[in-house]
């Protein structure tokens, strides 16, 4: 399959990485042979229709910043053109994300589309603005969508649900969605340390971003508690509808006082129809969702099964790499390959 990658940050870097060392695996247990044919970033872009040579193209972009710096390479803000002029199968939008706009990654994925370019993407903003927009784009075009990475990282969640759990009716999506704040939460509840002093050190660590307002105001976990209530609970629900609360009035005591009632604290996104919530909640210890550090879980409570729990790693490049190339392999199958 011949692949464009829009956004060449952590996660195309990462994505490459994986093409290049799963190469082999790939044509072998799926028949499926990869060919990266255009790769822009913020700077510009760099086309080979015959394939890039990832491993040279890695070394100079993380020399040089960007991949212009490659041969071949143009300066220039060309992902649309690139999109409309380079012959390939699949484009992968990796860009920043805008929960605001949705952009630049909205309308990069609605010209893939119209141009007959099936998409995976890894980017909430324009899940959260237009989900039933693309969804329907996508249906119209006859092309695949896929977006696996947008939540969970590294953790089927929606592919277990759309897939594995097909027979079943989702009656309530939870999850423990964000890693910083599961990281903060486990820290202050194995040393009752105060929030503050967790999160100056969680920054310190590169675990929190230097302004973490995105996740300790439970914003991220909203936003993909709305893509998994669209997605999978047939919604068609914004992000302004979520009732969130985030974590920065948690107190060492609370958590105390829920140990010896035989509870953690976690900041959980809950997803059912008509309702859609974010916010520090009581977990049993024991319970699934009782997860520590950085990892994510999710329950899903079905009709038939009754409640199935997943748990993994929510993020970094390699990680999330999994589920960006699960949605490759899964369309590579869609079209009978």
């Amino acid at each position: 399959m011949r692949v464009i990658l829009v956004g060449f940050g952590n996660l195309g870097r990462g994505l490459s990485r994986v093409l290049v060392q799963k190469a082999s695996f790939l044509h072998r247990s799926h028949g499926l042979i990869t060919r990266v044919v255009a790769v822009v970033d913020e700077f510009g872009s760099v086309v080979d229709e015959k394939g890039l040579n990832l491993n040279e193209l890695l070394k100079v972009a993380e020399k040089k910043g960007t991949v212009v710096a490659y041969k071949g390479g143009k300066r220039g803000k060309l992902a649309l053109k690139v999109i409309d002029d380079v012959e390939a199968d699949v484009v992968y939008d990796l860009t920043p994300t805008n929960i605001k706009t949705g952009e630049p990654g909205l309308t990069h994925i609605k010209r893939a589309m119209r141009e007959g370019k099936h998409v995976i993407t890894s980017n909430k903003g324009p899940l959260v603005v237009a989900f039933r927009e693309l969804d329907s784009l996508a249906k119209r075009c006859g092309v695949e969508f896929r977006y696996s990475a947008s939540v969970g990282g590294a953790i089927p969640v929606v592919g277990l649900a759309k897939k594995l759990l097909a027979g079943n009716e989702i009656h309530e999506i939870r999850g423990v969605l964000n890693g910083t704040t599961n990281y903060i939460l486990t820290r202050m509840s194995k040393e009752g340390a105060p929030f503050e002093v967790v999160l100056r050190e969680a920054k310190e660590l590169g675990i929190a971003e230097k302004d973490p307002t995105l996740d300790i105001e439970g914003i991220d976990t909203a936003c993909k508690i709305t893509i998994l209530a669209n997605s999978l609970l047939g919604m068609n629900a914004r992000l302004k509808e979520v009732k969130r609360a985030g974590i920065a009035r948690v107190r060492p005591e609370a958590i105390r006082l829920a140990q010896e009632a035989g509870y953690t604290i976690k900041l959980i996104g809950i997803a059912k129809r008509g309702s859609l919530e974010v916010g520090p909640k009581l977990v049993p210890l024991g319970h699934p969702l009782a997860v520590g550090g950085t990892l994510n879980a999710v329950t899903f409570k079905l009709d038939l099964a009754r409640e199935i729990s997943i748990t993994g790693f929510g993020a970094g490049p390699k990680e999330t790499s999994s589920s960006l190339l699960g949605d490759l392999i899964d369309i590579h199958r869609t079209l009978g390959g």
